[in-house]
């Protein structure tokens, strides 16, 4: 049923769900993007012992060898008229879209906001719980091969609706070179702790302090393998939002999406990262050659052609279903970072989805507006963590603190079993601090 279409494919990573081998072939394709680099573990754990050790001058040293800027002259930190003079720079239409996106992040947030609770139970005894902003923060923005004000975006703003007080930005300052629209949002968003550091040094500094850069609580934000790799090995000391790999979208799409669309949007990720990862599921084998031919065609254009085409030669691939039922159940393996459904019916399938970072539903709903302008939040699990873990928000820069009053019926009803409990644990003290109050009732 389905030689003549593969001998017509000249991609390789063209997988066909009815084969028999497909769950195996295509899991250990999806593999190869989940490999753990032992010279990547072994530079970053010697970066952040010696960040640790020797604090500011480890880091001006790393920032001086991988980005060619010496902060002993001028400064970890952006001075105010340094970010004064980048942002007059900035066109009007450009402050007004980062404005927009701004606004629009922060409604979507604000609604995430939790409520504290209490409540008495039969007993009387009261209970509760209240939420309670992280202290201090500090949020890893890209600013090497790519720099994304949006990303200081969405992490800034949760935090901010979330109640912190203490925002600290890390991002590379390569040969002197800033996004000016970085700055421009930070400014807007009243973050003025703008570090010029980036990589594995940022995240050890954050995490244990240097004299000049003050530890914070938790570390959020992308980054490179190097700041991925880095923020899993902080973990414990601080709290870090996740271990994000390169980015991910698959599209689950038939013919009446247009084959050009259906190829940029899978070029959209492509283009971020030689690592990221594209996928396109269809019933329809002819559409799928199209929307390769079309892929072909633009990958001739693009600005970042070299970095699209080794990911989308690489990790890029196409599945072909025979129904959609089967399709969601291929995505529900992939637990992709970003899902895009374009098929006609898709928004009934929507139940049947349990493993997404970010859903996007139709034709008008391509997965690059949610990166900058929708209000979802675009910091999200890949690598197949979608199965466990959500999107950034205001709950990451929260803490939920629990609250018990005990009343004095209360205890003398449950008391008695706390003591029973303990002492099959062998904890004498946590059983005696019971049974000396029930003494006294």
């Amino acid at each position: 049923m389905w030689g003549g279409y593969k001998k017509a494919l000249d991609m390789k990573n063209f997988f066909f769900y009815e084969d028999r081998n497909f769950p195996s072939t295509f899991a250990s394709f999806l593999k190869t993007r989940q490999q753990t680099n032992a010279e990547i573990v072994g530079l970053v754990g010697k970066i952040i012992e010696d960040v640790r050790l020797r604090k500011d001058t480890a880091v001006i040293e790393y920032t001086k060898k991988f980005d060619n800027i010496d902060l002993s002259k001028g400064g970890f930190f952006f001075n105010p008229n340094d970010i004064e003079e980048s942002i007059c720079r900035i066109g009007s239409l450009d402050k007004e879209a980062i404005d927009l996106s701004i606004a629009r992040v922060s409604e979507f947030h604000k609604k995430q906001m939790p409520a504290n609770l209490n409540w008495k139970d039969e007993l009387g005894i009261e209970l509760g719980w209240m939420w309670k902003p992280i202290d201090r923060v500090g949020v890893y923005v890209p600013g090497g091969k790519a720099s994304y004000p949006s990303s200081a975006i969405m992490n800034i703003v949760p935090a901010m609706v979330a109640g912190v007080n203490d925002i600290v930005l890390a991002s590379p300052n390569t040969n002197g070179t800033f996004n000016p629209l970085t700055l421009y949002a930070s400014s807007v968003m009243d973050v003025t702790k703008i570090l010029r550091v980036g990589g594995a040094q940022a995240v050890a500094a954050l995490a244990f302090g240097t004299e000049t850069i003050e530890k914070v609580n938790k570390i959020t934000g992308p980054g490179n393998e190097y700041v991925a790799e880095a923020k899993r090995q902080v973990f414990g000391r601080v709290g870090i939002d996740s271990v994000a790999g390169p980015s991910e979208v698959l599209v689950i799409s038939d013919k009446t999406m247009p084959e050009k669309l259906a190829a940029l949007d899978l070029l959209a990720q492509a283009e971020h990262d030689q690592n990221a990862q594209s996928i396109l599921i269809t019933n329809d084998q002819e559409y799928a050659l199209k929307v390769e031919n079309e892929i072909e065609n633009y990958l001739k254009k693009l600005k970042r052609k070299e970095v699209a085409e080794l990911s989308w030669r690489k990790f890029g691939a196409i599945v072909i279903v025979p129904d959609f039922n089967k399709a969601i159940e291929v995505s529900n393996f992939v637990a992709p970072e970003h899902l895009q459904l374009c098929f006609a019916d898709a928004e009934h399938y929507l139940g049947h989805i349990k493993n997404a970072g970010s859903i996007f539903l139709g034709f008008w709903s391509p997965e690059a507006m949610g990166d900058y302008i929708t209000g979802s939040n675009h910091v999200l699990p890949t690598n197949g963590t979608a199965k466990f873990s959500s999107s950034l928000s205001v709950f990451d820069f929260m803490k939920r603190v629990a609250i018990t009053k005990v009343n004095k019926n209360g205890f003398k009803k449950l008391g008695p079993a706390v003591v029973r409990l303990a002492n099959s644990e062998g904890l004498q003290a946590h059983s005696l601090s019971v049974s000396e109050r029930l003494k006294d009732l």
